[in-house]
């Protein structure tokens, strides 16, 4: 970071008070960006919920639905914030505590009924997401989408936020996969980036966000504001741990001009 960056505090600090979430965030992106030049684009690999959108209140809503069309009661909202980001499969053997096949199909069935149609749309992009991907494409990197959400259903969500012109690929499970190898998608996409390995990163909110990016030895960076804490994060060894969009968009400047800013993660001991 140059010499702007130890006064950028107080005036943030000031600022804040005068302007609400939104244009608090927009206004740190926009600093962020004026301290360097992008000199080689990169190619930047998102996670969905989490990471771009804040998706619990219809995951949770629409899980419990499923919960109650079983005749089994709700799961509190709490327990279940810390499963999404896992495939439904996966956060269904959790809840129901079994891993019969015809049981879990029946879930995930009834999950998708509500959905499709209403959950789906429970959902909304994190303050300062749309300003930061206008300005990664800019900016001349390109971006892709790695979920373990099914790629049409992350399709839908993208299109119903105006964000989809930003991606040139959303890579994700069929509907009828019922477990997701999210290393797996990230060698997808970064396939579709011509294998670039030391321009790729991986960004989301969940260790196994993390995980996927190292496997593919790739920068690996952890956002701070999704559903994962920052010791599960800082447990999978994340090259970045960013608090805020706008660090995240500082980061990105940053590693595009060839100066990658490499905080130590949290300790294990860290505390979410």
């Amino acid at each position: 970071m140059n010499s702007h960056g130890g006064g950028l505090a107080p005036v943030l600090a000031t600022r804040c008070r005068r302007v609400d979430v939104d244009q608090h965030v927009t206004f740190m992106i926009h600093r962020a960006v004026g301290f360097a030049p992008t000199l080689e684009g990169m190619h930047l690999f998102f996670d969905l919920d989490g990471t771009l959108t804040d998706s619990s209140p219809g995951i949770i809503r629409c899980i419990n639905h499923a919960l109650g069309e079983l005749g089994l009661e709700e799961v509190a909202d709490d327990r279940l914030l810390g499963m999404i980001g896992a495939p439904l499969t996966t956060i269904f053997e959790a809840v129901l505590g079994s891993s019969d096949v015809n049981v879990l199909d029946r879930a995930v069935a009834a999950y998708r009924t509500r959905f499709n149609d209403v959950g789906i749309f429970e959902n909304a992009l994190f303050p300062g997401i749309s300003e930061a991907l206008d300005v990664f494409q800019k900016s001349g990197h390109d971006l892709q989408i790695v979920t373990a959400k099914p790629a049409v259903s992350a399709r839908r969500v993208i299109d119903h936020f105006g964000v989809a012109r930003f991606f040139d690929q959303v890579h994700g499970p069929g509907l009828g996969d019922r477990s997701c190898d999210k290393a797996a998608l990230v060698a997808a996409a970064l396939r579709v980036a011509g294998n670039q390995k030391n321009q790729a990163v991986m960004i989301g909110d969940r260790a196994e966000d993390v995980r996927a990016g190292r496997a593919n030895e790739i920068w690996a960076v952890g956002v701070a504001w999704g559903y994962g804490s920052r010791r599960e994060l800082a447990a999978a060894g994340p090259a970045y741990l960013a608090e805020n969009v706008a660090a995240l968009v500082q980061w990105v400047n940053d590693a595009s001009a060839g100066r990658p800013t490499l905080f130590p993660a949290p300790s294990a001991a860290t505390t979410a």
